[in-house]
Parts: C-alpha cells; sequence; structure tokens
C-alpha cells in the first residue's frame, strides 16, 4: 500500500473520530437534533469545501502542467529546427509532471546551445570584418536571423583561419617589399612622391591595406625601382668602364686613379654623378691628347681582332686604323670600332675561347711532336720523357674529341645566325684540316731529308771507307783484366750482353776484319777470341752475309768499286 493511501485513511479516521467527538459534546451539552443536523452539515460543507478547494487547486496545477508541457514541446520543436537536431523523445509513459520537467530542461539545454552558437557566430562575424578590411576582401555570408549550424559554424572558423595565414602571408611579403623598396629608393637618392609611396614608406605598417590590388602595386613600384638601379647599374657599369679604359689610355698615374677607386664601386646617383663628372674630365684630357689615346686605341683594337682571329684582309677593313690625321672623327670610329668588336667577342666568346684552346692545345701537341722526333730526348734525367709521352698521348685522345665538339657547336651557330664562323679569314674546321696537312707534309719532309741524308753516309762510306768512330766508355770493357771480367760475370750469370744492331756495311767491314784480325781503319786490336781459331761455320756464315750486302749494294754501284771500297783498308795480320 503507497504512502499515501495510509495517509488518506488516516485523514478519514481522524474525520471520523473528530464528527464522533462532535457528536459526544453536542449529546453532553443537549443540542437538540435539528440543530446537530445544521452544525454537522456546517461541518461537511466546512470539510467539502475545504477538499473542493484543494482539488481546485491540484486541477489547476495539472492543467498548469499541461500546458507548460504543450509550450514546450512547442519550443523545443522550434529550437530542434533551428539547432538542425533530432525531436525530442520522451521516455516510456512519464508521468506529467516528469514530463514537463524533461521538456522544460531540455528546452533549457538547446536555448543554451542557441545563445552559444549565436554569441560564436557574432565573434566570427566581427573577426571577419577586421580582416576583410585589412584584405578589403568580401564578408563572409551567413545569415544572421537563423541559428548557424555547427557545420556551419566550422566552415566559418577555417575560412577565417584561410584568412588569416593569407594576412600573415601578404604582411610577410609588404614588409619584404617594403624592405626593397625603401632600398631601392636609398640607392636611388628618390623620397616618396605619391600618396601611394608615402602610405607604403612612411605610415604604420598595421594600417596598410592588404589588397591584392595594393600587393600588386607593390610588385609594379618594386619591379619599377629595380629597372631604374639596373638601370643605374649598367650605367655605372659602362662610366667605370670608360673610365677604365680612358685611364689606360691616357696612362693615369697609379696614385690618382687609388685616390678615385672609392667611387669604383656602387650605383648610388652620387656615386654615379662622381663617374660621370670623371667620366667627362678624361674626355676633356682625351681630346687633348688624341695622338697618344687613338695609338693606345689601335693596340687594343689589334689585341681584339687576335681574340676573334681576324684576318689580313678582316682588318684591312678598317681603313682609318691606316690614317695618321688625328681628329675627332677619326677617334669616333675608333671608338665605334671597338664597341663593335667588344660585342662581337661576347656574342661569339664561348666559340672563341673553344678555338683558343684548340690553338693552345695544338701548339703543346706540336712541341711534343717536335720533341717525339728529336734523338737526344732519350738523353733526359728525371722522368721527363715518359712525362711527355704521357702528356703527348693525352693530346692525341683530347685533340679530336675538342674538334670534334668545336664542329658540332660551330654548325648550331651557322644555323642560328646564317652565316660562316671564320678563323683567319677561313671556316675553323677547314683550318683545322690545313694544321693537320702540313703537320703530315713537315713529318714526311723530314722523313725524306734522314732518308736522303743516311743514303748520302752510306754512298760516302761505300766510295771513301767508313770513317772511325771514337771508342766508348763501353769498349774499355775489352781491356779489363780477367779478374774484373769474371767479377762482372759472377753478377750477371744468366744475362747475354745484346750487341749493339749494325748496318750493312758495319757487318761486312766487321766479316772482314774478323777475317784479317784488323779494323777497317788500318788500327788493330786485340781480340780475347783468336781470329786464326774460328770454325768454318762461323766464317761460312759471316761471309754469307757479307755476300748479300755485297749483293745489295751492287744495285747502286759496280762490284769493282764495292770490292776496292770495302777491301782498300784490309791489311794482313801482324803488320
Amino acid at each position: 500500500m503507497r504512502k499515501s493511501e495510509v495517509l488518506a485513511e488516516e485523514s478519514v479516521q481522524c474525520l471520523n473520530k473528530a464528527l464522533h467527538r462532535l457528536k459526544d459534546i453536542w449529546e453532553e451539552i443537549g443540542i437538540p437534533e435539528d440543530q446537530r443536523l445544521q452544525r454537522t452539515d456546517v461541518v461537511r460543507q466546512h470539510i467539502k469545501g475545504l477538499l473542493d478547494m484543494m482539488i481546485a487547486e491540484e486541477e489547476s496545477l495539472r492543467e498548469r502542467l499541461l500546458k507548460s508541457i504543450a509550450v514546450c514541446r512547442k519550443e523545443l520543436d522550434t529550437l530542434c529546427r533551428e539547432l538542425v537536431l533530432p525531436p525530442f523523445e520522451s521516455e516510456d509513459d512519464p508521468t506529467i509532471l516528469q514530463l514537463e520537467k524533461d521538456l522544460r530542461t531540455r528546452v533549457e539545454v538547446l536555448l543554451k546551445q542557441k545563445r552559444e552558437r549565436k554569441s560564436e557566430l557574432k565573434s566570427l562575424k566581427e573577426r571577419d570584418q577586421d580582416l576583410c578590411d585589412i584584405l578589403c576582401t568580401p564578408l563572409y555570408f551567413i545569415d544572421d536571423d537563423t541559428v548557424p549550424t555547427l557545420e556551419e559554424l566550422d566552415h566559418f572558423r577555417r575560412h577565417l583561419m584561410s584568412l588569416a595565414e593569407e594576412k600573415d602571408r601578404r604582411r610577410a611579403e609588404f614588409v619584404n617589399t617594403k624592405k626593397q623598396i625603401i632600398l631601392c629608393m636609398e640607392e636611388l637618392d628618390r623620397i616618396p612622391d605619391t600618396s601611394f609611396e608615402r602610405d607604403v614608406v612612411c605610415e604604420d605598417e598595421e594600417s596598410f591595406c592588404l589588397s591584392t590590388e595594393n600587393i600588386a602595386a607593390l610588385q609594379v613600384l618594386l619591379l619599377q625601382l629595380e629597372e631604374q638601379r639596373a638601370q643605374n647599374e649598367s650605367v655605372c657599369i659602362q662610366l667605370r668602364s670608360r673610365i677604365t679604359d680612358l685611364w689606360t689610355r691616357l696612362q693615369i698615374p697609379t696614385d690618382e686613379q687609388e685616390a678615385f677607386s672609392v667611387h669604383m664601386t656602387g650605383s648610388k646617383a652620387k656615386t654615379r654623378r662622381k663617374l660621370q663628372a670623371e667620366v667627362e674630365r678624361l674626355e676633356e684630357l682625351k681630346r687633348e691628347n688624341m695622338h697618344h689615346v687613338i695609338e693606345a686605341i689601335r693596340s687594343e683594337l689589334v689585341s681584339l681582332w687576335d681574340k676573334c682571329f681576324y684576318s689580313t684582309e678582316q682588318r684591312r677593313a678598317f681603313a682609318p686604323f691606316h690614317d695618321d690625321d688625328c681628329t675627332e672623327d677619326l677617334l669616333r670610329l675608333h671608338d665605334e670600332e671597338i664597341m663593335r668588336m667588344k660585342d662581337h667577342f661576347e656574342v661569339h666568346k664561348e666559340l672563341f675561347e673553344g678555338v683558343q684552346k684548340w690553338q693552345e692545345s695544338w701548339k703543346l701537341f706540336l712541341e711534343f711532336e717536335k720533341k717525339a722526333r728529336d734523338p737526344n730526348r732519350f738523353a733526359n734525367r728525371g722522368g721527363n720523357l715518359l712525362k711527355e709521352e704521357k702528356q703527348r698521348a693525352k693530346l692525341q685522345k683530347t685533340l679530336p674529341k675538342l674538334e670534334e665538339e668545336l664542329k658540332v657547336r660551330i654548325l648550331a651557330w651557322e644555323q642560328e645566325q646564317f652565316q660562316e664562323f671564320m678563323v683567319n679569314g677561313q671556316k675553323f674546321m677547314d683550318y683545322v684540316s690545313e694544321q693537320w696537312q702540313m703537320l703530315h707534309i713537315e713529318k714526311e719532309r723530314e722523313k725524306q731529308e734522314r732518308l736522303q741524308k743516311k743514303n748520302r753516309l752510306i754512298e760516302e762510306e761505300m766510295h771513301f771507307g767508313s770513317t772511325p768512330k771514337t771508342p766508348t766508355k763501353r769498349k774499355v770493357l775489352l781491356a779489363q783484366t780477367p779478374g774484373k771480367v769474371r767479377k762482372i760475370a759472377a753478377r750477371t750469370p744468366n744475362r747475354m750482353m745484346k750487341p749493339p744492331r749494325m748496318g750493312p756495311l758495319e757487318r761486312i767491314k766487321e766479316n772482314v776484319s774478323q777475317l784479317n784480325g784488323t779494323t777497317l781503319s788500318g788500327v788493330y786490336i786485340h781480340s780475347t777470341a783468336a781470329p786464326r781459331n774460328l770454325s768454318v761455320n762461323s766464317v761460312a756464315s759471316t761471309y754469307s752475309e757479307f755476300a748479300r750486302e755485297l749483293s745489295k749494294a751492287s744495285r747502286s754501284d759496280t762490284p769493282s768499286r764495292i770490292l776496292n771500297s770495302t777491301t782498300m783498308n784490309i791489311q794482313p795480320y801482324g803488320l
């Protein structure tokens, strides 16, 4: 049994007990029956009115709860639609009071979320306003009359993050560009003369509008200033080059050049004015020293012609070079020719350097070729011959590669320029072929000279007899004592001394000397092995060689003259 039911029974008991007590009192007092009825009815009416009043109050409470439930349901449905939330679902069979409480609590929660979203939206819109004012971009569109969803708020936050990043990027670009603009203006000695330039240079960085138009205008301004600075630098470089040339031509003292050297760097407007003033001063000196200046220019021009491999005809084409009338017009023509040659050299610098490299390699190769044909090169010391041979072999490999590389580059240049690349008045590859052909002709000429010299020597020896040669230190070994010979033989027991290779006439004369024990010059040399004890085979062998040499020599002279020339100095043994 519920407590409320127990309390109700107790209330009924109290009421009955109270009525019985009233009845006893009335009987004790002696109140008549009709008055008892009246009094009992009054008690009933009072109790009934009290209970009716209580019932009415409870029914009013129920009505209020039901109305609250209806209001909360309606407001809850609206909030769920605004907040894009699923509809509220109550628990199974809740009481009116519990339902009203749940609905009211849910409404309060959703109202709080709504207020928070509205507050965040307001804050985001304020930030968006600030960023858009700085970046000069349109505001982010979102309806203020509706409650933003969580997705909309998240998208709005990401949009603001991107705006903030863009702001930081543009700010950094602005600060960096501003520094460069200030540096350029300082170098150009220029002050801001437009409102935009003053906003950039003079105003606070935080107040500058970072719009795309302003950033683009900044870049345009910087580009203009950099072009002016580049033009200024180019002018300063030209002025310095002109000053250097004039110093050289006019032979300005070194101390005077060093005094001006402080202005030979930088490109500020002040420096440019100093350089211009120096050029004007030197030009005036040049006019006063016209003859010496023209001679200096001609020396420089010859150097440029050499660098550009100009032929004699190309050099003669510049007729003012041979004019002795030193005038302003002649100086101007020389200056124009100098500028033209410098431009020509710069345009073809890579090709000229390649040709120069080939010429240097070719010159070194010719030196090695000359040394290779020198018979005295084997008397070197310190390994120079080995080094030269390595360098010569390396050049033999690199020269064709360099020629092929230059051939390809020159062909590409000729196709691009629609003209032939000339070196000393002829095409480069023709020039290279001519150099190789001249080398081969020179080698053949030297070969023929050696052959002719050898033939003349043979003829002289055959006609007059051989000229006695001065004995070398090696022949002293024949006079060594037997003890020394034994020591040498003991040190090299298995090594045979290779005799020097002899020509045909020397072998003939050796055979004859072995037969007679004498030399062809008539001087007797005692041999360690007696010639009288020669074997038959050895004599036959040497004689057969002698016969062969005679048959070869007979083709160029008569046999009688050959025999006389080879035997005229033979002396009998012992004479």
